[in-house]
């Protein structure tokens, strides 16, 4: 049996530097299904294809849809490999993130890229980074944790992230696009964002990553 820790909570919570520093730490294989579904989002403009001809295009993604993931460095974002190329910067963008918040929420999405992202699931472990991680993806793993933060922690953590990419940003923008991102991703009909029952439940609002972790390794 390959050991999974699932990792959910919203936006800004923590979960991608959480995942990468035990991911590092034990060594084990990383999932970010966020970079995953942002993956699939460009693959789909870059190729034209949206959801009206999806079906269509099915032979064609389950093809040449093949995302690898590497921890990388403490302190920098996982890097997303597809087709052999650091797409990292392309993916991690905010428009990105529009257009990847719109096709999360469709069936056709979720039931494609669910078996994708289960092949993640390889020896040594599996440290998978997401929202439905817990309750639907791996809902039969042994840890599940599940971080949360105050709104106004989460944007400031995202202005900071932002700010590294040379980017100017509004904190009351910040704020608006968060708790609309929040709405959309706990109000979905399907793989809506809960804490699987199972699930520790931690708030990160106060604590260095540091302190995460080491909770974390004390539940484990």
């Amino acid at each position: 049996m390959i050991t999974v820790i699932t990792i959910d909570g919203p936006s800004g919570a923590g979960k991608g530097t959480i995942a990468q520093m035990l991911a590092l730490e034990l060594d084990w294989n990383i999932l970010d299904s966020g970079a995953l579904y942002r993956t699939l989002a460009y693959f789909m403009k870059e190729n034209n294809i949206n959801l009206d001809n999806f079906e269509e295009n099915q032979n064609l993604l389950k093809e040449r849809f093949k995302v690898s993931f590497d921890p990388g460095t403490p302190g920098e974002p996982v890097k997303v490999l597809f087709e052999n190329e650091d797409i990292t910067s392309i993916v991690r963008t905010e428009e990105m993130a529009k257009l990847t918040s719109t096709l999360a929420a469709e069936p056709v999405i979720r039931e494609f890229i669910k078996p994708c992202q289960r092949d993640f699931m390889q020896l040594p472990g599996l440290i998978a980074d997401g929202r439905d991680m817990g309750t639907v993806i791996f809902s039969d793993a042994k840890h599940k944790i599940f971080l949360t933060a105050s709104l106004e922690e989460r944007a400031k953590r995202r202005q900071t992230q932002l700010k590294r990419q040379g980017l100017k940003v509004n904190m009351r923008t910040l704020l608006h696009e968060l708790e609309e991102r929040d709405r959309k991703d706990t109000e979905r009909e399907h793989s809506p964002l809960v804490p699987a029952e199972d699930s520790v439940l931690i708030d990160t609002s106060n604590l260095k990553p540091e302190g995460v972790v080491k909770e974390i390794k004390t539940y484990l």
